[in-house]
């Protein structure tokens, strides 16, 4: 992180310099009022970096401009908050950042000359393809960074598109004889969607990704035979599989298929429905993905849920 004491005068070096300040401020005055304050010295900065400069006694530049992003603009740095976390928070998933303070300045010209004395290395870095700024009176911070690849959870299917996958999976599984454990099971018929098990998949997923927790038991104390009524299915014989942290349907029922009691679950031949979906939790420093299995045979009479195989991670 940079810090850089207030200034509130241009560098007065050489004729070089001049000219290139009167080129920002030409610039500031000729930009409309909604472009003022964060996205004028942004501006500002994309202009210095399409110019050569001389950096600390090394000929540096033109550089690529950098892209502004909403969310670098709203990072707020707390005392004792990293600089990642606070980006974090701010929704921006980073690889690598930069922040650099002004205080005492109001004219956003005069801030870039002030970062310009100081850390044109950062200024000119290629290391950082985005960009933020946040005024707050007289005092202002700038963002530089560039975004993490994308999680794994960003390229997920849509929850019930994941939970049509697992569907499939566990469909190739049943389709053939396989031991859980010590317990041998047949080959079983394969299940069908079922629409109200998928939300109560869904929303028990939902609920501990929201709530960040992992138990069968949700915090309001149901289990899956309580949410399956609620969501309007009702059932002979029901049971749950849940997961966390897996990146897809097929690791998903791959671990459920090397755990005994999913497995059993996932083999069951009496079991006839089925719907599954997942739940994202983005507050940490990666998403955790919450994953929900909901297997059934429909039936008027109500007798008391299966159990629930044990979690798995």
């Amino acid at each position: 992180m940079t810090t850089l004491a207030p200034h509130t005068a241009p560098p007065q070096g050489s004729i070089r310099t001049r000219l290139r300040w009167l080129a920002a401020s030409l610039l500031l005055a000729a930009l409309p009022a909604s472009a003022q304050q964060g996205t004028t010295l942004i501006e500002l900065i994309n202009a210095y970096r399409a110019a050569p400069h001389t950096c600390q006694g090394r000929s540096m530049g033109p550089v690529a401009r950098l892209v502004p992003h909403p969310a670098l603009s709203r990072v707020q740095l707390p005392p004792g908050v990293l600089l990642d976390k606070a980006i974090g928070r701010a929704g921006y998933p980073v690889a690598q950042a930069d922040a650099m303070f002004v205080a005492g300045v109001s004219d956003p010209a005069r801030v870039l000359a002030s970062l310009e004395r100081s850390y044109c290395k950062t200024l000119l870095s290629t290391q950082f393809s985005e960009i933020g700024a946040r005024r707050t009176g007289d005092s202002w911070m700038i963002v530089f960074a560039r975004p993490a690849p994308p999680s794994a959870a960003s390229r997920l299917p849509p929850p019930r598109e994941a939970g049509q996958r697992i569907l499939e999976a566990v469909n190739r599984a049943r389709a053939s004889a396989r031991n859980c454990g010590t317990q041998a099971f047949e080959a079983a018929p394969p299940l069908a969607w079922n629409e109200e098990l998928a939300s109560t998949a869904l929303g028990h997923s939902g609920d501990m990704a929201r709530q960040h927790y992992f138990s069968h038991t949700g915090k309001d104390g149901r289990m899956v035979d309580q949410r399956a009524l609620e969501a309007g299915y009702r059932w002979r014989r029901i049971g749950e599989n849940i997961a966390v942290g897996q990146d897809s349907a097929d690791d998903v029922v791959a671990g459920w298929l090397g755990s005994p009691g999913h497995c059993a679950n996932v083999m069951d031949a009496q079991y006839t429905d089925m719907g599954a979906g997942y739940a994202i939790n983005h507050a940490g420093e990666s998403p955790r993905i919450y994953w929900t299995q909901v297997l059934a045979t429909p039936g008027e009479a109500v007798p008391q849920a299966q159990p629930d195989a044990p979690d798995t991670r």
